[in-house]
């Protein structure tokens, strides 16, 4: 620590800069009460409105009811469109779940229908390879010479009626299978049909109860109105002023 010096406080200049202080602050006190605002004093006088106290607060008690009907019935619709949102939002998802249902119904039987055909063409193959054993050392159509009927003309003739009927029996297994198919293809059509009648009779049925609901409503709305109406009318005092009121 380094040399400091101390000086000693001047006792006589301090009691003199306390005075002053003081003497300061007791001007400032007394110049406050001197200058201190007094009462005001107003004539009453009647200003401006041309309705009574009662009929303002019956004004005011309607534009309250009113604004709660008006909440409830804003409540009420926002409530309605939610139902409906995630009602059509449902429908939706369903009719997602149901063309994708028909989709892959329609793939397995394009899957069945091919399974079946490859199916035929594989009999019809074995078939055809047990009958060209069986026609090996029959004489040729183009031969020059004529074969005398006997037990080989016979077993031609057999596996020739073999090979008619297995060709009559495939197109007829053909044939069920279209119309098979065709009478699918018609129920299909008659399902879709009848669910876009369901859909439809929904919407109307819903349109309807949303038209009887606002109607309920506003016949509700003109009751209250016309009984706040008599009620104010009832409650209506003759026009009186008052002095100080201020409309």
């Amino acid at each position: 620590v380094g040399p400091y010096v101390l000086v000693t406080p001047n006792e006589t200049r301090r009691k003199q800069l306390q005075q002053i202080a003081k003497k300061e602050l007791d001007d400032l006190e007394q110049w406050k009460k001197e200058h201190r605002p007094g009462p005001i004093t107003l004539v009453p006088q009647r200003l401006g409105g041309n309705e009574s106290e009662a009929q303002v607060r019956q004004n005011q008690q309607t534009i309250l009811m009113q604004s709660k009907y008006q909440k409830k019935h804003k409540r009420e619709e926002y409530v309605k469109a939610k139902k409906a949102a995630e009602e059509a939002e449902i429908l939706k998802k369903k009719a997602i779940q149901r063309e994708k249902a028909e989709r892959l119904e329609v793939k397995k039987r394009q899957e069945e229908m091919q399974r079946r055909q490859m199916f035929l063409e594989d009999q019809k193959y074995k078939t055809n390879e047990l009958l060209n054993r069986l026609d090996v050392g029959l004489p040729k159509s183009d031969s020059c010479q004529i074969a005398k009927p006997g037990p080989e003309s016979t077993a031609w003739k057999r596996s020739h009626a073999y090979k008619q009927a297995l060709r009559e029996d495939e197109n007829r297994r053909l044939e069920e299978m279209k119309q098979e198919q065709q009478r699918k293809a018609e129920l299909m059509e008659l399902k879709q049909k009848q669910e876009e009648e369901n859909r439809t009779r929904t919407l109307k049925n819903e349109q309807r109860s949303c038209l009887q609901s606002l109607l309920i409503f506003y016949c509700t709305l003109r009751v209250n109105n016309a009984f706040l109406d008599r009620l104010q009318n009832k409650t209506q005092p003759n026009n009186v002023c008052h002095p100080g009121y201020t409309g």
